[in-house]
């Protein structure tokens, strides 16, 4: 069922970029993020009390609230520059080059989590950056 989730994962975050650039046109970057940031706070909460799972905030430990704020202020400020940068390029140059975060997660995956890195992997990687090298040139 994962599967499922990351496939709609991808659809949605397309349609967001090809909304955002479009959305964006006249408005400043730091507002627009701003704007979808509230509706997302919105979507997010509406849905935990949906599936009524208000009553977990009780047990989340202090490490997870620390990393789950860190995790928080990270998405926002790559959101803050994703917003910038597509307000500023073209999307499919932007969209590329942000999806260079597979290959940064990657290492730091296999650096502070130990994640498995293989030799597919690191095909993996390679082609990633060659594709966006080959898209943004």
């Amino acid at each position: 069922m994962w599967g499922v989730f990351a496939v709609l994962s991808a659809v949605f975050a397309a349609l967001t970029s090809v909304l955002a650039k479009v959305g964006i046109n006249g408005v400043n970057s730091n507002l627009a993020t701003a704007i979808r940031t509230a509706v997302v706070v919105i979507m997010a909460w509406g849905m935990v009390f949906i599936t009524n799972t208000q009553d977990g905030i009780l047990q989340i430990g202090r490490k997870s609230w620390i990393f789950l704020i860190l995790s928080g202020l990270a998405t926002g400020a790559s959101w803050l520059c994703y917003y910038k940068a597509l307000q500023m390029g073209d999307t499919s140059k932007v969209v590329a080059i942000d999806k260079m975060s597979v290959i940064i997660t990657m290492i730091l995956a296999f650096i502070f989590l130990h994640d498995e890195f293989t030799l597919k992997s690191l095909i993996g990687c390679v082609l990633i950056g060659a594709g966006t090298l080959i898209m943004v040139i």
